[in-house]
């Protein structure tokens, strides 16, 4: 049963405290409680104290709704991700989030895949739902819905090459150069027949090229073989079955990305094949399956945590300048060595 009162009232609700209750409490007018609220720096030290204890103390909080009404804002931003399956992301959104919530901003993720397969539109629902601001991460085939979406919105692009569009920012890494790590380290082992297991769009275009142009520095033209893959574990398992069962075995294999290089590895393993005695593995991205133990990937580091730090930025700054022309910013790979790489034959690994 409720409680009431003796004379059978159910007792009052105590009011929710608002800007005129905490304004009071603090001695202080409104419209300095809301300068407290949008961390203006003009408010003087000894006010903004009164003001956040009196917050405190009767337990205020922002109606999120009306600042967003009062502010034309909503304080959000869409991020929309090619594949929510691939572990790279989970570092370049940590990256990415924890500039955005640093500055107030909270995130609204979309499953671009998904979003593809049930016939939604990629940009519609974020559109809809009127955020400041969108990050696409990873590659997007639907260049003009990208390009009608940065008419009304900042928009930027993270982990991907493209679409390179007016207003739009793309941070990424730098493929070519990781491309071009992973494939000297293989030859610096000793291996003169290698294979590349490719990727789709620009990121698997750069890297599949400065493979191929590393190769030919060295020359090591004839030693190239590349496959092509749609960047997932069994798209990595049947491009290795290929090449590993071809008339041409390479002793060695740089996949497109760590998801991949997970299915060269499990395509090894079917043909009784040891790595990295009888073949060496590199992949890319460093992810979360690189570092497992029982796969201990050799692997390139694509700085996945500063890109989405960098991509943060890039939509903050377009929220004070949106006509900012589009630029590209690229993070610094690293290669990462580690167990699936050693000279032909198994030899004392090398760098």
């Amino acid at each position: 049963m409720p409680e009431t009162t003796p004379s059978g009232r159910r007792p009052a609700t105590p009011a929710r405290p608002t800007i005129r209750t905490v304004a009071e409490h603090a001695g202080v007018s409104k419209s300095l409680v809301s300068l407290v609220l949008r961390g203006s720096e003009q408010v003087r030290p000894e006010k903004r104290q009164a003001v956040l204890d009196a917050m405190r103390e009767l337990g205020y909080r922002p109606n999120a709704a009306a600042r967003s009404l009062s502010e034309q804002r909503t304080r959000t931003v869409g991020v929309l991700l090619n594949d929510l399956r691939n572990p790279w992301f989970v570092d370049l959104l940590d990256g990415l989030n924890s500039l955005l919530h640093a500055n107030g901003l909270q995130m609204l993720m979309a499953d671009g895949r998904l979003n593809r397969r049930v016939g939604q539109g990629l940009t519609r629902p974020f559109l809809d739902l009127q955020v400041d601001g969108l990050v696409v991460v990873g590659t997007l085939p639907d260049e003009a819905a990208l390009g009608a979406a940065a008419e009304r919105i900042p928009v930027v692009v993270a982990g991907a090459r493209e679409p390179e569009l007016p207003r739009v920012d793309v941070v990424a890494n730098d493929d070519e150069r990781g491309a071009r790590l992973a494939t000297e380290h293989l030859i610096r082992l000793g291996h003169r027949t290698i294979a590349h297991v490719a990727g789709y769009g620009a990121v698997g275009e750069l890297r599949r090229r400065s493979f191929e142009a590393t190769m030919r520095d060295h020359g090591l033209a004839d030693g190239t073989l590349v496959e092509p893959s749609d960047m997932t574990e069994e798209g990595g398992y049947r491009a290795a079955v290929r090449l590993l069962g071809g008339p041409r075995r390479p002793t060695a294999v740089f996949a497109v990305n760590d998801i991949a290089s997970v299915g060269v590895l499990s395509a090894a393993e079917g043909l009784g094949l040891r790595v990295p005695q009888d073949l060496s593995v590199v992949g890319y991205d460093n992810t979360s399956l690189a570092r497992l133990r029982h796969l201990w990937l050799t692997t390139v580091d694509n700085a996945s945590h500063d890109v989405g730090r960098r991509a943060a930025q890039c939509l903050l700054d377009r929220f004070t300048e949106p006509d900012l022309p589009g630029r590209v910013h690229l993070a610094a790979p690293a290669l990462e060595v580690r167990g699936t790489t050693a000279a032909p034959g198994g030899r004392a690994r090398g760098t």
